[in-house]
């Protein structure tokens, strides 16, 4: 089996736009259920389960400086081929209830040389 990160994307405007709709609350509750049937249902293929993720800050040659993206959370899966990693999320709560965006998944490759 390969391991994948997948790398859950969010819409900061959406993701506002959803915390104050009136039944937001209600909303959450569901998504929440949803996401811990889901992690039930996936428990033999997640490797590691992640977690949201917070601000970010960028270190480069530059420094240290506070940046934006869209990255929401990840966690780490195996799988046969990405194709079948991929498919673990189809309809995932993250986008089906919340408003994710979606979820990239890509292969975690061995480190060169070891």
């Amino acid at each position: 089996m390969k391991k994948f990160l997948a790398v859950f994307t969010i819409n900061t405007e959406k993701m506002a736009a959803f915390h104050q709709r009136a039944d937001a609350q209600q909303l959450s509750q569901q998504g929440v259920a949803a996401w811990h049937r889901w992690m039930e249902d996936h428990k033999s293929v997640i490797v590691e389960v992640g977690g949201p993720l917070s601000r970010t800050m960028k270190v480069s040659s530059d420094g240290i400086s506070d940046i934006r993206n869209n990255l929401g959370g990840f966690m780490v899966v195996q799988a046969e081929s990405q194709t079948a990693a991929a498919e673990l999320f189809l309809n995932h709560p993250s986008f089906a209830i919340f408003p994710g965006e979606g979820v990239e998944v890509m292969e975690v490759l061995p480190i060169p040389g070891k």
